[in-house]
């Protein structure tokens, strides 16, 4: 297994309980979507899949690793091997987009190969490559503070793709994006997935952008497993379940739901999107 979950559970120090008894696994290259209401525990399975936080029951494995069973150095190892994007990248304002995205691979470099990169990028084309494929070749030298919210979404997916990472975990990867790039933005994970065997692992808060890319959907509530099925079997019984306590509109990206193997929700039969604020891109 790329990664495998054995009754995790997960508590803050404040004793709010985020995840419990979760047990799951993923199979090298494979693509798995991960949907929930908001504060399900999306964002907390994928930071236990990153090796971020700790379980503080049952126990995480990924890539054949158990990591808190490792050294500091092993740990460190093992992150280098995993790709994370952030809903909000931590990415430095004043840094510069090409800089951010060679950062993807400082886990693997030398010190000093690491260290002359933040005074002269080690492969700009390598950067510029990537930053392409999310139509952001032309902000290569830009600074990060002068991006919209979606465009340094963007830089932190480029991040990642340059990275190359055998297990690539994405939380809310494409929410300040419109409809268009989101839809474009998943498919280069996809086919960075694809090309290099890497799995990939998606919290998604738009349930047709996960029955579209992801042949396996697993579903959250209040931190456990509702269901884990091929994306193909989910249904309109099982959604309307899922997400009861958000109203009777479920939240897209605004394709059709139906010809994506999924019942719509909506009165008449029409799936009306959630309202998103301004200024995606």
């Amino acid at each position: 297994m790329s990664l495998a979950f054995a009754d995790a559970g997960l508590v803050f120090p404040n004793g709010h309980r985020a995840l419990q008894r979760v047990t799951l696994g993923v199979r090298p290259g494979e693509r798995v979507a991960v949907i929930g209401p908001s504060g399900a525990g999306k964002s907390s399975l994928l930071r236990l899949a990153a090796c971020a936080v700790r379980p503080t029951e049952g126990r995480i494995e990924a890539l054949g690793e158990a990591p808190w069973r490792l050294g500091s150095r092993g740990l460190q190892r093992l992150r280098s091997h995993i790709g994370v994007v952030h809903q909000a990248p931590p990415i430095p304002p004043r840094l510069r987009v090409v800089t951010a995205v060679l950062a993807g691979r400082l886990g693997r470099w030398s010190a000093w190969k690491a260290l002359g990169s933040l005074l002269y990028p080690a492969d700009i084309e390598g950067a510029r490559e990537v930053l392409g494929r999310l139509e952001l070749a032309d902000r290569l030298f830009d600074r990060c503070d002068r991006l919209s919210g979606g465009q340094l979404q963007r830089v932190g997916i480029a991040r990642v793709l340059y990275q190359r990472p055998d297990l690539l975990l994405a939380d809310e990867p494409v929410s300040a994006l419109d409809p268009t790039l989101a839809d474009a933005a998943l498919g280069q994970l996809v086919a960075q997935s694809e090309s290099t065997g890497a799995s990939l692992v998606a919290s998604l808060h738009a349930v047709d952008l996960a029955l579209k890319w992801f042949p396996r959907v697993v579903a959250l509530r209040q931190g456990s497993v509702v269901f884990d099925l091929p994306a193909a079997q989910v249904t309109r019984a099982l959604l309307q379940e899922l997400y009861a306590g958000e109203g009777s509109v479920l939240p897209t990206q605004g394709n059709d739901l139906a010809a994506l193997g999924a019942l719509p929700l909506g009165a008449g039969g029409n799936v009306v999107p959630l309202p998103r604020p301004g200024g995606r891109g």
